[in-house]
């Protein structure tokens, strides 16, 4: 675990870290017919949500960290978005296994002291075939919002840039969840 990539993990959980109010925002939002297209790391990691999904970006952080959640009022589904720049100027290849070995093992760390129901159901390594691109998938449940939730956690790094992408749905929805996260994954 390096340094670089603690930081660089918590600079993106604290972009996230804002986001409590899920559930509300999920109430606020309206419903809208057209996709929503997102494209993090200058275009290399990109996906398409289904309909249904209402775009709110999220407040930069202090420590420049951007983002949008994307709510799904009548699935109560949230996609949250976030991308920062990592620390110290410091520069990852598309698929640097170490960067993104620590960045996972540093989530998880932060994951299990800010949610005590925290529970790690898997982990993964990936590499987009169109892009080369390595992804860290990191599927999990807690409680978020009230109640039981699914989620899963992308992480990425391209050159100065990192990213994350969080799936978080009602534990009662695993097959609309699964098929989300395979939506965002797809080639």
């Amino acid at each position: 675990m390096t340094l670089l990539s603690k930081k660089a993990v918590v600079l993106l959980l604290a972009a996230v870290a804002g986001l409590g109010a899920i559930n509300a925002q999920a109430a606020k939002a309206k419903e809208k017919t057209a996709t929503e297209k997102v494209s993090m790391l200058g275009g290399k990691f990109a996906f398409t949500l289904p309909q249904g999904f209402v775009a709110e970006p999220l407040p930069a952080s202090p420590t420049g960290a951007t983002g949008t959640m994307y709510t799904n009022q009548t699935s109560k589904t949230v996609v949250i978005a976030a991308e920062n720049q990592i620390p110290e100027g410091n520069n990852v290849k598309d698929n640097d296994s170490e960067f993104l070995d620590g960045s996972v093992s540093d989530f998880i760390e932060a994951q299990r002291k800010a949610l005590p129901d925290f529970n790690k159901l898997s982990e993964k390594s990936l590499t987009q075939k169109g892009t080369g691109l390595g992804l860290r998938q990191v599927d999990s449940t807690a409680s978020q919002g009230g109640g039981q939730t699914l989620n899963t956690t992308l992480m990425a790094g391209s050159g100065t840039r990192m990213a994350l992408v969080q799936v978080i749905s009602r534990v009662s929805d695993k097959k609309g969840h699964d098929a989300l996260v395979k939506t965002i994954l797809k080639d």
